[in-house]
This record gives C-alpha cells, sequence and structure tokens, in this order.
C-alpha cells in the first residue's frame, strides 16, 4: 500500500493515496486506495501492517521520558512518518481506533483531511444501527461521501 510505482503523480499533483482504519485491538477494519499509483498489496500483507504499526505506535507511546511529567493519557504515539516518497499521518481516537492517511510528503492541510474523514466515519459508520464496534467497516454511504471528498479535493 505504501510502494509507489514509477510513475508516481507529479508534485503539483499532490494527492492522497490511501486510507486504513485500525480498531483498538490493532485489526484491520478498513483500506481504500485513492489513486492508481500504489503497486497492489495483499489483503494479509495489510492486516500484517495493521497490527505492526498498532504495536509500534503503542511502544513509542511508552518512551515518553518521565522527566518530561505528561499523564500518560497525554502521551501519544507515532502521529507522522516521513518518507521520501510519502507521508504516514496517524490520527487516533479516544476510543483507540486509529486512521492512517498515506499522502504526498509535501500534501498540504494533511489535518484538515483527516478531521473530514473522521467527521464521515463518525456520520455514517459509528451512527449506523448496524454497525459493530470493532467490526470491518461495510458502510455504503461512508464509502460514497469518502469518495466524493477525496474526488473534490
Amino acid at each position: 500500500m505504501v510502494q509507489l510505482n514509477s510513475s508516481s503523480a507529479s508534485r503539483d499533483d499532490l494527492t492522497v493515496h490511501s486510507l486504513i482504519i485500525i480498531n483498538k485491538a490493532g485489526g484491520l477494519v478498513y483500506n481504500r486506495s485513492f489513486t492508481s499509483t500504489l503497486q497492489k498489496v495483499s489483503v494479509n500483507d495489510l492486516l500484517v501492517l495493521a497490527g505492526t504499526f498498532h504495536g509500534v505506535h503503542a511502544i513509542a507511546k511508552s518512551l515518553t521520558p518521565s522527566t518530561l511529567n505528561i499523564p500518560s493519557r497525554d502521551r501519544t504515539g507515532i502521529e507522522v512518518l516521513e518518507a521520501g516518497t510519502f507521508r504516514l499521518t496517524c490520527f487516533q481516537t479516544f476510543t483507540g481506533t486509529k486512521f492512517l492517511l498515506f499522502t504526498e510528503p509535501q500534501q498540504p492541510n494533511v489535518e484538515t483531511i483527516m478531521k473530514k474523514v473522521y467527521e464521515l466515519y463518525a456520520d455514517y459508520v459509528t451512527k449506523n444501527p448496524f454497525y459493530q464496534l470493532e467490526m470491518p467497516v461495510r458502510c455504503e454511504a461512508f464509502e460514497r461521501h469518502l469518495g466524493s471528498y477525496m474526488r473534490a479535493r
């Protein structure tokens, strides 16, 4: 999901490549690509990515130096991971659900995009009476509105 083909988007065409949602136990509950520049990744690899990121995020959260006197509830794990070809931004909700957004490294307003993605998730997934928490997201309205938002940006 994070490897770019040699025909990646031009630097003038900044993009959101993909979104992954991980539940509080580290399980993959949603993934979607928004560009054709990503190589296909198997579901098994996505599950490994979700579990690995969840573990590394937890370790990073526990590595906050005690000299900073930050209460454990206020410590964060990995929020941004930058590479030459992509930026991974993580937003963790109060319930422990993590949203991973893969973008171009120079993508502006990632926080605004992440906020909108979370709003769509809250409106169309968590308010859906048929959705069970911690289970894979299968919500047509969320898919439709998320796709519309990403195309309109």
